[in-house]
Formats: C-alpha cells, sequence, structure tokens
C-alpha cells in the first residue's frame, strides 16, 4: 500500500481539509498504550463494512499522568469531527488498550471517563476468541491498592487482524472498503505500522497459525489501532440507516453547528471506586 491509496477528502471554502468526508456515520477510536505515550486513531463507519481514516495521532506522556489524559480529553473524547456543511459526529465509543505498565492508571481513567464511552480494552490470547464480548467488571489496582472496579471489554485481536487485512485487500470503494487521507498523520509510517504484521505458521505453537511482525517493521502501533477502534464499532449497537436519516434530517432543519446524538451505548452499572475523580461534563447524559 502506497501513498496512490491516499486520497483527498475535500476543503473547506477557508481552504481547511474537511474532517469528515460524506458516506461516515458513527465514529469509534482506539488507543494505544505506551510506557511514555498514547497513540491513537479515530476511524468513520459508513454502510456495509466501509471505512474512513479520520486521525491518527500521538498524545506523548506517562499513562499514570493526569496531564496526558486531560490532553486526551482536548483532542479525542470530548472532540466533535466535522463533515464541509459544519455538521459534527463526536467518537461513540473509545476503546482503550490497558496492557503494560500501567494497567491500573488506564482501567481508572476509563472508569473515570465512562459517560465519555471510553473503556479499557485487554486482547486475548485465545487465537479464536471472538473479535468481541460484553464488558465485565475488573478490579482496578494501583501499587498493591485496591481502588475499586471498572468494566473492560475483552476483545479477540487475531480475529480483528484478519478482518482488517482482509479489508485492506479491497480494491474498489463501497463494502468493505478503507479509506485513508492525503494527509502527514497518514503517511508512510502509518502504514509501515499497519502492515506490520502478517500471519505465519509456526509448527512449535498448540495453534501453529501466529501474527508474526514482519522484518524492519517494529512497531505496530498504527495496527493495533485500528483493530481497536473497529471492535468498538462491532460492540456498539447501531443502526446505521436510522443514523443516516438522522443525518440527512439534521442537513435539511438544523443550522450548521449541529452535533449529531451518536448511537447508544449499552448502558451497564457505574463500577465502583474508593475515590471517584469524574470531572464529568454534561455532553453524554445519554449513558
Amino acid at each position: 500500500m502506497g501513498r496512490r491509496d491516499v486520497e483527498a477528502y475535500g476543503l473547506e471554502e477557508g481552504g481547511t481539509p474537511v474532517e469528515l468526508p460524506d458516506g461516515v456515520l458513527v465514529l469509534t477510536a482506539g488507543v494505544d498504550t505506551q510506557d511514555n505515550r498514547m497513540e491513537y486513531e479515530v476511524v468513520g463507519h459508513g454502510h456495509f463494512g466501509e471505512t474512513w481514516g479520520i486521525e491518527k495521532g500521538i498524545v506523548m506522556g506517562r499513562p499514570d499522568d493526569p496531564a496526558t489524559w486531560a490532553k486526551l480529553d482536548e483532542v479525542l473524547f470530548n472532540r466533535v469531527f466535522r463533515f464541509a456543511d459544519g455538521l459534527g459526529l463526536p467518537v461513540s465509543l473509545t476503546f482503550v488498550d490497558q496492557a503494560g505498565h500501567f494497567s491500573g492508571e488506564v482501567r481508572l481513567a476509563c472508569h473515570d471517563r465512562i459517560r465519555k464511552k471510553v473503556f479499557a480494552i485487554m486482547g486475548s490470547k485465545d487465537h479464536n476468541a471472538p473479535y468481541t464480548k460484553p464488558p465485565k467488571e475488573q478490579k482496578i489496582m494501583i501499587k498493591e491498592q485496591y481502588i475499586g472496579t471498572c468494566w473492560m471489554y475483552e476483545i479477540g485481536v487475531d480475529a480483528g487482524k484478519q478482518r482488517i487485512m482482509d479489508n485492506l485487500r479491497v480494491q474498489t470503494p463501497g463494502p468493505n472498503y478503507c479509506h485513508f487521507p492525503h494527509r502527514d498523520d497518514y503517511g508512510s509510517s502509518y502504514f509501515a505500522g499497519l502492515l506490520s504484521e502478517r500471519l505465519e505458521y509456526d509448527a512449535s505453537k498448540k495453534q501453529p497459525w501466529v501474527w508474526k511482525k514482519i522484518p524492519g517493521h517494529e512497531r505496530n502501533e498504527a495496527l493495533d489501532c485500528r483493530n481497536y477502534a473497529m471492535a468498538a464499532f462491532k460492540a456498539l449497537p447501531k443502526d446505521l440507516d436510522a443514523i443516516d436519516r438522522q443525518l440527512k434530517a439534521m442537513r435539511g432543519q438544523c443550522p450548521p453547528v449541529a452535533v449529531a446524538k451518536p448511537p447508544a451505548v449499552p448502558a451497564v452499572p457505574r463500577a465502583r471506586t474508593k475515590k471517584v475523580r469524574s470531572g464529568l461534563g454534561k455532553n453524554y447524559d445519554d449513558w
């Protein structure tokens, strides 16, 4: 995949690149957690599995630093992305990888942002695991201290990788086609990461078909972010026909600054913490 596969989504009247191209109905995001940064991708979804890369970004900072999460609030969780006519969509559901050295801090931060539809996730080690399962309540432990609980999804990362690779092989815009914008955040390094792994046969493994990094492709964060965003869409209850009708109605009846209501997420009880640091706003009262 090269630069010939990227496209211009269009320009607003002032020359600013359009954030959301026509066809996008729902936004989800995936966040990959590293010790010194958080990488994310926002993916737009349309009918019949057609997707659009909306934004790939990096927030520098440790996952246990509140400033890192405050920046994610600004660039992702509280953000509204807009079409050329000004109509906006928020991110309907975000999956954040909680693996690594800061799992407790990630779980707590996601707990605090449950009304923003932000959930911690863990990748299943089972090759045959389904892409998504209903969320389960998990303990939040920080420095061996019990803080409370949060809701966490387990996802079948292998199933997701196969789906992504299958979709990338589609050559004609339409069902399952992947669109990417002609922008710096979707440059060669992004695609090197997106195509960083392949399925190989390893006779020494109980399950011999395993995903392995391709030599020379050491960074796979782009693939992980896309995987988590696609899993979030799979877990999200949605009626795309109804959303499409709502957007068309708003374009005919609402001012350009309108924001479409995202699809509802399954209601889950508020998980418990000893000290809840929510600071939640009023934009997601439908939870």
